[in-house]
């Protein structure tokens, strides 16, 4: 399995060099960050990307939303050290195949690549998108500029309550109690 490793540290990409050769894999380029990871993986076209999360100039999953809009569908994994259930959500709608911690003994992560290749590891999997109704949409964006309840009222032509009636749908649908939550899975979302 021909491999490309992305990371902006020069030992841990150098380590992980090793302990993959080691394992029997060919690791066939390495990026510092995200911009040369895309350049690279989409010149060399590696059976398989290993991406850092956190890197400089363009991160893991912006790096993995570029190649698969480049054409790239090779496999790509994220190593990282934040397990943030955002980040994973992220990733996982950026189209990565895997989001697996660092600290993984360099035998297991090779088990996982091998396994991922062969279609016996399961691969991330975005959550369906909640379907919100043209109201709730409108109510999210102005939520997101900061308007209050009667100003969207306002520029709705409708009551407060009924406002009050579209955010209760929108909460429902997001899975969330308050207008924070509200945002904050909307934008993991990608609906904002």
């Amino acid at each position: 399995m021909r491999l490309l490793v992305a990371d902006d540290h020069p030992l841990f990409r150098m380590g992980l060099r090793v302990a993959l050769e080691r394992e029997g894999f060919s690791v066939v380029g390495e990026a510092a960050d995200g911009h040369e990871a895309v350049e690279q993986g989409l010149a060399l076209l590696p059976d398989g990307v290993l991406l850092d999360v956190r890197m400089p100039k363009m991160d893991g999953i912006a790096a993995t939303k570029a190649l698969r809009e480049g054409g790239y569908r090779g496999l790509i994994a994220l190593l990282t050290t934040f397990s943030e259930p955002v980040l994973v959500q992220q990733a996982a709608y950026a189209g990565a195949d895997a989001y697996w911690s660092k600290e993984l003994p360099p035998e297991v992560l090779a088990e996982r690549l091998r396994r991922l290749e062969r279609g016996l590891e399961p691969r991330l999997r975005a959550p369906e998108l909640p379907r919100l109704s043209p109201r709730e949409q409108q109510v999210l964006a102005w939520m997101a500029q900061g308007l209050s309840t009667k100003e969207m009222a306002r520029l709705m032509g409708i009551s407060p309550e009924t406002v009050k009636d579209h955010l209760v749908g929108l909460y429902d649908k997001l899975g969330v109690r308050n207008r924070v939550e509200a945002l904050e899975r909307a934008r993991a979302l990608g609906l904002l």
